[in-house]
């Protein structure tokens, strides 16, 4: 079974790529044996800084990509 080609064009939000390159910044700092845990506890770690101090990575990341 095959799927059709689709004529979409797809953008990267603004901000994510920022976020993404933080997260494998923390990663290749932090050597963790589980990659998945850690990213789940860096991105609860953002997500409190946002909602407790209104520090938002990915908006100023967006501002940076601008």
């Amino acid at each position: 079974m095959s799927i059709a080609a689709s004529n979409t064009s797809m953008r990267v939000p603004a901000g994510f790529r920022n976020l993404l390159e933080g997260l494998a910044r923390e990663v290749l700092r932090e050597q963790p044996a589980d990659v998945v845990a850690f990213a789940a506890q860096y991105f609860q770690k953002l997500l409190e800084g946002r909602e407790g101090e209104g520090i938002d990575p990915v908006a100023w990341g967006a501002m940076l990509e601008d």
